[in-house]
């Protein structure tokens, strides 16, 4: 008999318990849930070394091009998949050029570029790894700001890998502290 008088407190106990491990699974759900764009924070540490910058085929101010009020997105687009920001077609240069700085030899190369109809082979200066799933599509729908991971590019006179933005640490350290996933098959697919 005396063991059923304990019966309503254990009951209850459990209750508790399971309540309080329910509340602890939602609260945690909620964390891996996407930040809103006002919250996401920089996590990306500059480059300890320096990184020069590679020679590019035609030489190009990022500084001189978005103190034009110019942005990211006015040239780099990101089609499907969504993996990679492109570079911007020689027309979209023409647009200006046709009229601007056309006596420049950088811009005289650039017109021939465009009347004969192939890419400029621009060097990209990160490189996603080997082995890493990523996509810029999901990082921009995110709210992630190009200059996050990027660094000041605003105020770049040619772009370098100012940042360290391609480790393992800087992604992981993100990643905690925006609240994003970080099971290993985010990144890795096997």
């Amino acid at each position: 008999m005396q063991r059923f008088r304990m019966l309503p407190t254990i009951v209850a106990s459990a209750l508790v318990v399971t309540s309080a491990l329910l509340f602890l699974a939602m609260r945690g759900s909620a964390q891996q849930a996407a930040p809103s764009p006002q919250t996401i924070k920089s996590a990306v540490p500059d480059n300890p070394s320096p990184h020069p910058a590679p020679e590019q085929p035609i030489p190009y101010s990022h500084k001189q091009h978005l103190a034009f009020g110019l942005a990211c997105k006015d040239c780099h687009v990101n089609p499907e998949p969504g993996k990679l920001m492109t570079f911007p077609d020689t027309s979209r240069c023409m647009q200006c050029h046709v009229t601007i700085a056309k006596d420049k030899p950088s811009i005289q190369k650039l017109t021939e570029y465009s009347k004969s109809n192939p890419p400029i082979p621009w060097v990209r200066v990160y490189k996603v790894l080997p082995g890493i799933a990523w996509t810029h599509r999901a990082h921009l729908a995110a709210g992630v700001k190009c200059e996050t991971c990027h660094g000041q590019v605003r105020e770049m006179a040619t772009m370098s890998e100012a940042t360290s933005v391609v480790t393992m640490s800087v992604c992981l350290t993100c990643h905690e502290q925006n609240h994003a996933k970080t099971a290993c098959e985010t990144c890795h697919k096997y």
